[in-house]
Formats: C-alpha cells, sequence, structure tokens
C-alpha cells in the first residue's frame, strides 16, 4: 500500500504540472546524438561529415500502464563550404513528439535551426545559432480523475470536477539561441563546450484560464573525443539543464572501438550518472557512416521503489555523409575530431 500512495503521489505531481503551464521540457540520454535540442548551434557543427539525419525514441517508466514515450527526427547540413574560406553555413530541423501518461498528453513540436560557424586560426571553432518554431500540447480530458473526484473508495470520472479547464489544447511560437566553441590543436584531441536557451520568448502555454508561462530553460554542455590508440577514443561527456528550480546533471564517457582496423565497424559502451535520478548504461555499434546506440536509465532516486528500478531505455540512430566534392582550402575543415 505505501508505494502505491508513493506512485500515486508522483503521478499526481506529473500531471499537475503538466496541466498548470510549468511542465519540464523534453530530454534524451543521449543528448549527444540529440544535437539540435540541446544547443542549435549545433546545426552544421558535425565534426566528422558534411550532413546528418537522426532518430530518438525513449521509453520511460515501462512499468507503469502508460509509459512516457519520446520521439524526434532532425535533420542538418552546411552550406557555402565552398563561397566562405573561414567558415560555413548549417541550416536544419526537428520534430519532436512526447506521448505522456493516462490522460494522453501529446506534445508535438517542429523549430527550423541556422548557426554561423567560424574558424578562429587553425586549431578552434566559434558557433552561434538560433531556431523557432511551433509547439503545441494537447490532452483527452475525458481520460483525467481529480481529486474532487474521490468517492471515498476510488475516483469516480461521473462526479463533476471542479478544475477550471478552459482548454484541451494550446498552441504557441517558441524560440531558442545558442552558441559553441571548439578547440582542435591535434588530430587526436577534440574539446567543445556549449550554452544554450530555450523558450527566449517565454510563450503562453496553460490548459488553465491565466497567463502561465515556459520558463526559459538554460543548458550547457562541455564534451571531449581524445584517440588514445589506432584501436581506442575516449568520449567523456558533462550535460546541465536547469528550469524554473528543476536541474539536471549528467556525467559519463563512452568508448569507441575499432572493430576492423580501418575503423569502418566500431564498438561502443560506457556509463553515465544523471545526479539524483538514473544510472545510464550505453552500448552501440558503428557501420561505415550508421551509427545506432541503445541505453538503459536505472532509476536511482526515491522513485525507484515505485518503478522497481525501470526506468527508461533509448534508441538513437545517426547517418552521417560527407559530400561528393571536397575540394576545400583548408584541410583541416574536412573533418575535425579525432577518427580511426
Amino acid at each position: 500500500m505505501n508505494q502505491i500512495v508513493k506512485f500515486s503521489t508522483c503521478l499526481a505531481i506529473i500531471l499537475i504540472v503538466a496541466l498548470g503551464g510549468f511542465a519540464q521540457d523534453l530530454h534524451f540520454s543521449q543528448f549527444f546524438n540529440s544535437p539540435l535540442t540541446t544547443n542549435p548551434a549545433n546545426t552544421g557543427f558535425i565534426p566528422d561529415g558534411n550532413y546528418r539525419i537522426g532518430v530518438n525514441y525513449r521509453d520511460q517508466w515501462a512499468s507503469i500502464p502508460v509509459p512516457y514515450r519520446t520521439m524526434s527526427a532532425f535533420g542538418d547540413f552546411q552550406l557555402f563550404r565552398e563561397q566562405l574560406v573561414y567558415g560555413w553555413v548549417g541550416v536544419g530541423g526537428v520534430l519532436l513528439r512526447d506521448a505522456a501518461g493516462s490522460g494522453n498528453l501529446i506534445s508535438t513540436k517542429g523549430y527550423a535551426s541556422i548557426a554561423y560557424h567560424q574558424l578562429l586560426g587553425e586549431s578552434s571553432l566559434l558557433s552561434l545559432g538560433f531556431n523557432a518554431g511551433s509547439a503545441g500540447k494537447r490532452v483527452d480530458i475525458t481520460k483525467l480523475t481529480f481529486g474532487d473526484q474521490w468517492n471515498g473508495k476510488f475516483f469516480d470520472s461521473h462526479i463533476p470536477t471542479g478544475e477550471p479547464i478552459t482548454q484541451s489544447s494550446v498552441n504557441y511560437f517558441d524560440l531558442q539561441a545558442g552558441m559553441n566553441y571548439a578547440y582542435f590543436p591535434t588530430d587526436n584531441i577534440y574539446v567543445n563546450a556549449g550554452f544554450s536557451v530555450q523558450h527566449i520568448n517565454t510563450p503562453r502555454e496553460t490548459f488553465y484560464a491565466g497567463n502561465n508561462e515556459v520558463p526559459r530553460r538554460y543548458i550547457g554542455f562541455l564534451n571531449a573525443s581524445l584517440k588514445a590508440s589506432d584501436k581506442v577514443i575516449l568520449n567523456p561527456a558533462a550535460y546541465y539543464a536547469t528550469q524554473v528550480g528543476a536541474h539536471e546533471f549528467m556525467l559519463g564517457a563512452n568508448v569507441a572501438y575499432n572493430l576492423s582496423g580501418d575503423g569502418a565497424q566500431q564498438l561502443y559502451g560506457g556509463i553515465y550518472y544523471r545526479g539524483n535520478d538514473a544510472a545510464i548504461f550505453l552500448v552501440g555499434y558503428q557501420l561505415n557512416n550508421i551509427k545506432m546506440m541503445f541505453n538503459y536509465d536505472i532509476t536511482t532516486s526515491g522513485l525507484s521503489a515505485a518503478n522497481n528500478r525501470r526506468g527508461a531505455y533509448e534508441i538513437g540512430v545517426v547517418y552521417t555523409g560527407l559530400y561528393t566534392n571536397r575540394a576545400f582550402s583548408n584541410a583541416k575543415r574536412a573533418t575535425i575530431c579525432p577518427s580511426f
């Protein structure tokens, strides 16, 4: 009974936050495989290629009757590589969809992104990017029950509720901005740091009467690729996000192992930790231009008593390509990331 009470309380909090307009944003444990949602300055910032497309899928809390599922698809590519000697432009777009809980709370978002990347000498790069688009949410109110519908034994949907819900859907314009800095002093070392602000325009998002706004979300990250040998590349990373008093911090690393000798086949393994939330175990495989990664989040917070530590699993697939004609005036521009 105690576990049921804890679990019901967690679900109630999530529902109140979602309907009240201060919902936390969608996120992926594989933030490095969701570049355009992490930072719009990542648009066209492709260290080992010229264009890429990718998909992400996250299934969270599978132990409850209605899991939370998040999906995204993105693509970006580089422009004016030949015309701009010391820089280039990146353009792209991303689509997201999230289905949450028994109320079938659906979030759908679509953004277009643009970024400019400027080389600073031979060993560093500065990037500035923006994205803008439309976001919407809808909920099936008929599937929800509230505290004033408790009849003493169970929640009865036939009892009228006094909740002041005025609409079942909401749409708004959304705007993000970010910047990145990359440092690559040798062919074996690559370091990248970035900072972004989401919901710059603090749009209105609520199913209730009033003028509740989506608060700004601030994201910072630091990652690196360090070539230890012709067989091993180490990829450490850190990620931090904060929004309306909620904080998310991740720290960890994955290792790429050269299976084929020429880098055409690579095996990945890694571990990350999200503070006060989950331990994240990752495996992956790369065949030529296609990289596939799978991770499982094991809950370490107090919620583990309710979900039996069954946190989430996530799949990320990214295809990275090179343009046919790569006659760059600066060889550093061909690739700025350690490779086999």
